[in-house]
């Protein structure tokens, strides 16, 4: 629990601080904090990917230490602020300098899954949003994460893989959303929300592979419904939750005059969804031949995930009534 505290305050301690030593020593503390979380004597492959972890992290905080030490000495600013960047979203796992995170998420279990793709991404994302200003930089890379993000995906059955697949396709989003602070925000908590929902399905029901996704939702409506309505909200399918926050970035793009981007950013999208339909389509069409409804008691979460899904639904449908 006092880990769990600490990864929290250090994330709090390097988004507030007003400089780069405070914002490297609050991503430090960050790492220090995580490592214990991820160890797990019992799983082998747990303690591999905590290893891994912390070198991946160790070197991109070197080079963002002297980043930072190049930019204090006034030298080799363009040098500087390009080892930064890398720096940051190499910690972040973003295109093209994800290669390390795939593995790592395979040996984890879900709870720390769950951390590394929603909670771990919020310092690294602002300190990135507060160094970076140039559209152009933030537009390639947010094309790259959601090129990369949606090809890797289409032949994986793990689980995993595809979260982590799915997390660099919305970094690219998020990355897109950095024309406006807000709407940043709102785009990861919108995130965040349906991929721990999720998440925490695949928790409960212990699914690691594609394989027994049909197995486990053959006899049972309401883990089918409900699976189903969390994958197309993640695919950001109108009128579900996760449409809402694409749609205000589309829009943020297009007053900022990125309209180019906006339409590539919509056709590349189609390559993930095509992924989330791959994934839902045997839930959907294969049914078993003895229909028997199975007692399954949905997290609170859960419903209220759903609700707000259902309750997103009935808002669209509303709004073009009244248009």
């Amino acid at each position: 629990m006092s880990f769990f505290l600490m990864l929290i305050i250090s994330t709090m301690i390097s988004i507030s601080s007003y400089s780069w030593m405070g914002m490297w020593l609050g991503l430090e503390i960050n790492l220090m904090s995580m490592i214990p979380l991820m160890i797990n004597k019992k799983n082998y492959s747990s303690s591999e990917s905590s290893i891994k972890y912390f070198i991946t992290q160790a070197l991109a905080s070197s080079i963002l230490i002297m980043s930072i030490m190049l930019m204090e000495t006034k030298m080799m600013s363009f040098t500087a602020t390009l080892f930064m960047n890398s720096a940051i979203m190499t910690k972040m796992g973003t295109a093209p300098f994800h290669f390390w995170f795939p593995d790592i998420i395979e040996g984890m279990n879900w709870m720390n899954c769950m951390m590394l793709l929603t909670w771990q991404k919020v310092a690294p994302m602002i300190i990135f949003f507060t160094n970076n200003k140039s559209s152009n930089i933030i537009s390639l890379i947010a094309l790259t994460s959601l090129i990369i993000g949606g090809i890797s995906s289409i032949n994986q059955t793990s689980l995993r893989k595809i979260m982590v697949y799915s997390s660099i396709n919305h970094m690219g989003w998020m990355m897109a959303a950095m024309t406006n602070e807000l709407i940043l925000m709102f785009y990861i908590t919108i995130y965040s929300a349906i991929s721990i929902n999720l998440m925490l399905f695949f928790k409960k029901m212990n699914l690691f592979f594609l394989s027994q996704i049909s197995l486990a939702m053959k006899n049972n409506p309401k883990i089918k419904l409900m699976f189903m309505m969390n994958f197309m909200s993640m695919g950001g399918l109108p009128p579900f939750l996760g449409f809402i926050p694409k749609w205000i970035t589309i829009q943020s793009l297009i007053e900022n005059n990125q309209m180019t981007l906006s339409i590539l950013m919509t056709i590349l999208t189609l390559i993930m969804l095509y992924k989330y339909i791959q994934i839902l389509l045997p839930s959907m069409t294969l049914q078993s031949s003895s229909l028997k409804w199975k007692t399954f008691i949905m997290p609170k979460y859960s419903l209220i995930m759903n609700s707000i899904n259902l309750l997103s639904f009935l808002t669209y449908s509303l709004w073009f009534l009244m248009n």
